[in-house]
């Protein structure tokens, strides 16, 4: 049984998120402040995590930080600030997706499992990857350079695995959209670029004369691997 740890403070809304993922047949950790969440996030290692922004004690910007000094556990923020920034400002800090309240049960719940199926695409391989000093493990999942450990969010990681299986091939937004994200995926392209951004700059120690992903303008992104 896979284990959600809900971070919010407003303890109605968390009991019905609750309620709704434990019918989904998924076991509920709840906690209502930022401290405890994190607390709770070591204690349990949950399989994904629903984080609300304005949390008491430490605020959701801070514990995602947090999270993702060590963890690539699957975070959804939830707010109700729907100010585009504040989105922008999610996924660019490593949040795999962003609910803006208020929100019906249903589509938490549908997006909960959206986001744990991306996670898991293409994952479950058995080869090993090795550009110069960049290695991908597909088996264990861990990326290294110089064999030091590259933290890497499920989703860039399922999006660098698809571009590192395919080097020296070009492929647009959609063409990414439909093949790492999913056909249920309906959020925007931008998703692809926040995406490309952080994967650079978990990169940013491999020698660029071994490769590097690149934009091609007007046609999309190539992962560009230079033979010596």
């Amino acid at each position: 049984m896979k284990t959600i740890l809900i971070i919010e403070d407003e303890q109605t809304i968390s009991r019905v998120l609750s309620v709704y993922l434990k019918h989904e047949g998924y076991e509920v950790i709840q906690a209502f402040d930022g401290t405890e969440g994190l607390k709770l996030f070591h204690q349990h290692v949950p399989n994904l995590i629903l984080l609300d922004v304005m949390l008491p004690e430490t605020d959701g910007w801070n514990v995602l930080q947090s999270i993702r000094k060590n963890s690539s556990c699957p975070v959804i923020m939830l707010t109700a600030l729907g100010d585009i920034d504040y989105k922008l400002k999610g996924l660019n800090q490593g949040a795999d997706d962003y609910i803006s309240k208020p929100f019906i049960g249903e589509e938490v719940v549908a997006r909960v499992n959206a986001v744990l199926r991306r996670s898991a695409r293409g994952l479950a391989t058995e080869n090993t990857r090795q550009f110069g000093s960049l290695k991908i493990n597909l088996d264990s999942h861990a990326v290294t350079i110089s064999d030091e450990n590259v933290l890497l969010t499920p989703k860039d990681l399922s999006l660098l695995l698809f571009l590192a299986e395919r080097p020296n091939r070009t492929f647009t937004r959609e063409d990414l959209i439909a093949s790492v994200w999913g056909m249920d995926y309906d959020g925007s392209d931008r998703a692809v670029d926040l995406a490309v951004k952080r994967i650079r700059q978990a990169l940013a120690a491999w020698p660029v004369s071994q490769g590097e992903i690149k934009t091609l303008r007007g046609l999309g992104y190539q992962f560009s691997v230079y033979e010596k």
